[in-house]
Order: C-alpha cells, then sequence, then structure tokens
C-alpha cells in the first residue's frame, strides 16, 4: 500500500507546489498587489475544486470496483457527462465573482481544464495506476516553471501572464494523458456488460442506467467534497482567531500551515491508496495502524526539522517553532483519521467519516475560543488536537445498530 502511496504522495506535493508556490515566487517582483492576486486566485481555486471533487473520487473507486468485473466505459461516460455539466457553473460563478480583472478571468476560466484532469487522473487510480497521474503532475510543473518566467517577463505580461502560463501548462499536460486512457478495458462498450440492457429502441433501460451511475458517483464522492470543504471553512476560521493575538502569532500559523503540509500530503496520499485497494477487493492491512504510524513518523520529522525551516520563512521563528511542537498532539490522530476514510469512502460509507469530520468541528471551535481566553494561542492548537481525536473516534467505533456496512 505505501509503493502504491508514493506515487501519490509526489503527485499531490508537486501539484501543490506547482499551483501555490512557483506563480509566487515569479510574481514576487512585480509588488505586493501581485502577490495578493495569486494568493486569492489560489484560494478560490482550492474551493472550486473542493466542490467538484466529488466526481474524480466517484470516478475512482466505481473504476476500482468494476476493474477486472465490468466494462469501465460506462464510468468513464459518467465522469465527462459530470464534468461537464458541474465544471460550466463551477467556472461561471468564479468568472461572476472575478470582478472583471484580467488575471482572475484567465485563471478562472482555465478551470475546467484543470477539473479534467482530476477526472482523468481519476480514472488511471481505478485501475492501480498512480505512476502514471505522478509524471502528469511533475510534467505540470516543469512546463509552470519554464513557461512563468517567459510570460510574465519575457513576453512582459506582468502577473497575467503567470495565470496563462498555468492555464497552459494544465492544457498540454491533459492533451498529452488522454492516451493513458485508452486500453481494452476502458474502451469496452457497455453493451457487453454482464446483463446490460440494449442501448437502441426507447433509450430507458440505457437512460436509467446512466442516471444510476451518474447517482452512484456523486454519492460516493459527495462525502469527500463534504470533508474537504468543511475543513476550508474552519480553517478560515481558525485564521480569524489567531490574527486576535497579533501579527506573530498569524505569521507563524501561516508559515507553520506550510511546513507542516508537506507532511500531511503523505496522509491524504495514503487514504488514495487505501481508498483504490479496498475499491479493487485487494488487502489494505490496517489502515488505523498505517495512518497513526505515519502521523507520528510525520510529527517526529517536524519536530526536528521546525526551528530550520521555519527560520527560512520568517525572521522570529518561534510561534512556527510553537505551532509544530504542538501539532504532535494532532497529527497522530489526523493520520488515523485521514487513513481509515479511505476505507470508508470506497466502502460506501462516506457519510461517516463526514459525520466524524463534523463532529470533530463542532467540538473544536467552541474549544478553541474557551480555552485560546485562558490558554492563549496554545488553546487553538490543543482544540485542533482535540477535534481531531474526537473525529477519530467517531470513525472508527463500531456501529450497534446494524452489523458491518454497505461495501
Amino acid at each position: 500500500m505505501f509503493r502504491l502511496a508514493t506515487p501519490i504522495y509526489v503527485e499531490l506535493l508537486t501539484a501543490v507546489v506547482a499551483v501555490g508556490l512557483i506563480d509566487l515566487l515569479w510574481v514576487s517582483g512585480l509588488g505586493e498587489d501581485a502577490i495578493a492576486t495569486v494568493t486569492i486566485a489560489t484560494t478560490a481555486e482550492t474551493l472550486a475544486y473542493g466542490i467538484f471533487l466529488a466526481v474524480p473520487t466517484g470516478v475512482t473507486v466505481l473504476v476500482g470496483r468494476r476493474d477486472g468485473h465490468a466494462p469501465l466505459a460506462p464510468v468513464v461516460r459518467t465522469g465527462r457527462m459530470l464534468w461537464a455539466g458541474l465544471s460550466v457553473p463551477i467556472t461561471a460563478a468564479g468568472l461572476w465573482l472575478s470582478g472583471g480583472e484580467a488575471y482572475f478571468l484567465i485563471a478562472f476560466a482555465g478551470w475546467p481544464v484543470y477539473f479534467a484532469q482530476t477526472v482523468v487522473d481519476g480514472v488511471l487510480k481505478g485501475r492501480g495506476d498512480t505512476r502514471r497521474p505522478m509524471r502528469h503532475a511533475l510534467l505540470c510543473n516543469a512546463l509552470v516553471v519554464a513557461l512563468d518566467p517567459l510570460f510574465i517577463h519575457g513576453l512582459g505580461l506582468g502577473v497575467e501572464g503567470a495565470a496563462l502560463a498555468t492555464v497552459l501548462a494544465r492544457a498540454i499536460t491533459l492533451a498529452a494523458s488522454f492516451p493513458a486512457l485508452r486500453s481494452p478495458e476502458a474502451s469496452t462498450e457497455a453493451s457487453t456488460e454482464p446483463g446490460a440492457g440494449p442501448r437502441t429502441g426507447p433509450g430507458t433501460v440505457a437512460g436509467a442506467r446512466a442516471g444510476l451511475l451518474v447517482g452512484a458517483v456523486v454519492r460516493t464522492g459527495l462525502p469527500m467534497s463534504g470533508d474537504f470543504l468543511a475543513r476550508a471553512l474552519v480553517g478560515m476560521v481558525l485564521v480569524d482567531l489567531v490574527a486576535g493575538f497579533g501579527t506573530a502569532e498569524l505569521a507563524g500559523y501561516g508559515v507553520g500551515q506550510k511546513v507542516m503540509l508537506a507532511g500531511v500530503m503523505a496522509f491524504y496520499a495514503l487514504r488514495q491508496a487505501t481508498m483504490i485497494r479496498t475499491a479493487r477487493g485487494e488487502h489494505t492491512g490496517s489502515p488505523l495502524l498505517a495512518g497513526l504510524a505515519t502521523g507520528a513518523v510525520v510529527a517526529a520529522v517536524l519536530n526536528v526539522a521546525a526551528e530550520p525551516v521555519a527560520a527560512l520563512f520568517a525572521a522570529d521563528p518561534g510561534p512556527a517553532v510553537g505551532f509544530l511542537r504542538w501539532m504532535t498532539l494532532y497529527l497522530v490522530p489526523f493520520g488515523g483519521l485521514i487513513a481509515v476514510g479511505g476505507v470508508l469512502q470506497a466502502t460506501g460509507r462516506g457519510g461517516r467519516l463526514l459525520a466524524a469530520t463534523l463532529a470533530g468541528f463542532a467540538a473544536q471551535l467552541p474549544l478553541a475560543y474557551a480555552l485560546s481566553a485562558w490558554l492563549g494561542v496554545t488553546g487553538v492548537w490543543l482544540s485542533m488536537a482535540a477535534g481531531a481525536t474526537l473525529s477519530l473516534t467517531a470513525a472508527v467505533l463500531p456501529r450497534t445498530t446494524r452489523a458491518g456496512g454497505p461495501r
């Protein structure tokens, strides 16, 4: 499972670098307004992706369940249909909120390309292939590195050049990734599926089957979108809360989060690997123990690296180092929660994961305000650990109302 997760980790880390840091690096010389513009656009894209995340997640799980047992083409078509149906309104909303600024118009108009890439990679992951999505992310990253200076400075397009470079890099990567979908399994017609009805005539059987697949993809992936968006919203609340303790603490929180992100990506890679193997009916060992162990390793590494790494980002690394030290209490249960989430997602119990996440946040936010009034910013960090522990407990406790759960 860790071999399957390693390429996913590289993919996730590379995608974060490409979207978040490279553009900021090249526009940093254009002034604070340019930096703020890229930061706002990146935040908006993250929220937009959280809404769309249900599609690639659902596609990955359904492809994993079918691979080797039923044709994959119906799921691939459903993914394309949902991509068209969701990317257009999400992009339209982004463009409407852009205020007509050129950078936002270009960046938001490129969202459908980004979403399409996640669907393509979702199909590949469902087939147990995590290396090609990693190569796609590396290719996109390399293209952004090459195109950013050309468009921003060489062609004199300024901050708008960063948006153009990113959209073009993603478009080239998407075009290069299409051949990976060509396989006997992916191209098999739905009519060869055992028990499938005729695809000619009134089309009621085919239409009903298509509707069932759409519902299956959305139901399977929707809890993941809910989990993602809930975390993003709670993160915004915590930023506002920490800001009340001063600029230094807020800067330390921001730096600490960026450093911690490199470790947290290992949890999400493990979750995807667990989800893929579970959907494919393959052995996963104990995802809970794997997640807890990964959390402990990440926490240990961050404790060792806290001071030298934080010093690279901040003149006063103290607040960031303090944040990373306290995060030991958060990272271990959080690693277990995220890894277990892969099993719940793949077995049709994603709603339980979302409920556990929301229960944790329902306890975390009041605790954050109460403990911070008593312990200062340390109370916020302790509330995060308490919320993650509660969420993990809710996710793994056996149900007493009925035995087992749907696969």
